[in-house]
């Protein structure tokens, strides 16, 4: 009897021993994966906190485009209370086609393609674009890391009795899938 419990005892330990590090390796993932999505907000709030100076910019030149400047408010703000990858694709979806709308406007404006500030916000929110890109990339490649591990074998058995699932991408409408033409 005393060896059978010594037995089952190394048994446990040895498990414990094994389950120990890929614990540990998928904690670490999944943080990794929470970081980078909180990477993504961040650059999709530069951009959301660059519009209402675009949008004072160009409601001096177009005052009675109020319509467009409500949508674009009202993307800004969905985008700004997005709290899933899902949830983001869909309010930049809104935010692009608000900065579409806003591209028609000054269109129709040639002297505010000549503003000073206008051009340092389209310069802004142009870079503000690439990084968007950059920073969504970076969270699909620790999310495809992070998906990969809690897939593997024995990994797998490990992560779903310690309640770790697959993680959702960011995935952007297809006519999402490149940065809005900001050019003015």
């Amino acid at each position: 009897m005393k060896k059978l419990i010594g037995l089952l005892l190394i048994i446990v330990v040895g498990l414990a021993l094994l389950a120990v590090p890929k614990y540990n390796r998928l904690v670490e993932l999944d943080n990794e994966v929470d970081n980078q999505f909180a990477q993504v907000q961040v650059v999709v709030k530069r951009r959301a906190d660059l519009i209402p100076n675009l949008v004072e910019t160009v409601k001096g030149y177009a005052a009675h485009e109020q319509e467009t400047f409500e949508k674009v408010i009202q993307a800004r703000n969905q985008v700004q209370a997005a709290q899933t990858p899902g949830e983001l694709a869909e309010a930049e979806q809104a935010m692009t086609s608000a900065i579409g709308d806003i591209n028609v406007v000054v269109e129709a404006y040639p002297e505010l393609k000549a503003n000073d500030n206008f051009r340092d916000l389209q310069a802004q929110l142009e870079g503000t674009e690439n990084r968007i890109a950059t920073e969504r990339e970076r969270y699909n490649d620790t999310v495809k890391t992070y998906n990969g591990e809690v897939r593997k074998f024995p990994m797998n058995l490990f992560a779903g009795v310690l309640g770790f699932g697959q993680r959702e991408y960011f995935e952007a409408a297809p006519d999402e899938q490149n940065a809005p033409d900001v050019q003015f």
